[in-house]
């Protein structure tokens, strides 16, 4: 099908592609991000996204603004505008975007998970779940004991369903337990995720396999670094790993067997793609690797725009937008705190 999209992809899909290659347009620029970080309070920062998308959802605010109010009206727009697309999508488009939500799904099942685990109350947990990752049942999770009991209870009716089949135990939830699900489900996710786009073939399949084999790689990373000095062995810590991506399967060998970030450092400069994210670093320090993860998958995202006719487009406004709100989370709470002298050390500019 790889070339004739054209003939026939704007009967379905021309409109909801125009409506984000619009909402595209109303990200924040370089300049918008000087200008917050010019701010001296939030109520700066609230004039100044009057003049942007989020007025109409910050207006009505009153002083003094929080934090967690911005975050939650910004949030609350990008979930207007999924609903909004959603609705008007058909087949195959309308599963295309389901499958965007469900890794805000695990972040949510495993939020309440650990809260209950640390006796936190039901309704502040789920205040504190992203708006995109809701279901029905999802205020019942707190009875769990186990995953078991997890999957019985709850899970079974919801889109993760089929992902738990790989972490059922009869095991006690508990921190490390936990971790281990979220990853688990995560792998099985991505893997569902990107059989799903090869399957719809053409240019999004070309283009989504290129995001979704990056994001497998970047948790492989991160599952490495995090479980340096844990009683994670290293088959265990291999059985989280994805099953595609530029790192497999070599590179997930090696990164099985790694003690330290320098080695993992040594096998990632190994793969041209990923040479420049670990230049950035000095020897031993993984602090800015977030950092320089999420400006590489920036950039990649924003290339997503550059075709026409594929759905990678929904895919890649959804992240961007994401990314923005993390972006303004970070420069409220710095001016928020007085700080403003770190207030770039984890912006990613988008444009």
């Amino acid at each position: 099908m790889y070339g004739f999209e054209a003939l026939t992809f704007n009967v379905d899909g021309g409109y909801l592609e125009a409506i984000v290659r619009g909402h595209r347009a109303g990200l924040l620029t370089a300049s918008d991000y000087n200008n917050l970080c010019q701010c001296e309070n939030l109520d700066d920062i609230k004039m100044h996204l009057s003049a942007t998308e989020y007025g109409p959802y910050l207006q009505n605010e009153p002083s003094p603004l929080h934090t967690t109010t911005i975050v939650e009206k910004c949030t609350l727009k990008l979930v207007d505008e999924y609903k909004h697309m959603l609705c008007q999508a058909t087949e195959p488009l309308s599963t295309f975007l389901e499958y965007i939500t469900y890794g805000h799904m695990i972040d949510n099942v495993v939020l309440i998970v650990t809260g209950t685990l640390h006796e936190r109350d039901v309704h502040e947990l789920l205040e504190k779940c992203h708006p995109l990752g809701m279901f029905d049942s999802i205020a019942t999770l707190a009875v769990a004991q186990n995953m078991r009991e997890l999957y019985r209870l709850v899970l079974v009716d919801t889109p993760l369903a089929p992902y738990f089949s790989e972490c059922i135990t009869s095991e006690d939830l508990d921190d490390m337990n936990i971790e281990i699900m979220r990853n688990t489900l995560y792998k099985a996710y991505l893997e569902d995720f990107y059989r799903f786009c090869q399957k719809l073939g053409g240019a999004t399949a070309e283009i989504m396999s290129d995001l979704l084999s990056f994001e497998a790689d970047r948790r492989a990373v991160n599952i490495t670094i995090n479980s340096i000095g844990t009683e994670l062995t290293r088959d265990d810590r291999r059985k989280l790993y994805s099953n595609f991506g530029l790192l497999y399967p070599y590179g997930h060998e090696e990164l099985a067997v790694c003690e330290d970030i320098d080695q993992v450092r040594g096998v990632m400069e190994k793969y041209p793609p990923y040479q420049s994210i670990f230049a950035k670093m000095s020897y031993g320090e993984s602090q800015m690797l977030d950092k320089a993860f999420y400006e590489e998958e920036v950039k990649r995202l924003c290339l997503a725009f550059e075709q026409q006719f594929h759905y990678a487009v929904f895919f890649a406004y959804m992240r961007l937008r994401e990314q923005e709100i993390r972006n303004l989370m970070w420069i409220s709470e710095c001016v928020a705190q007085n700080q403003k002298s770190r207030v770039h050390d984890s912006v990613v500019f988008i444009f």
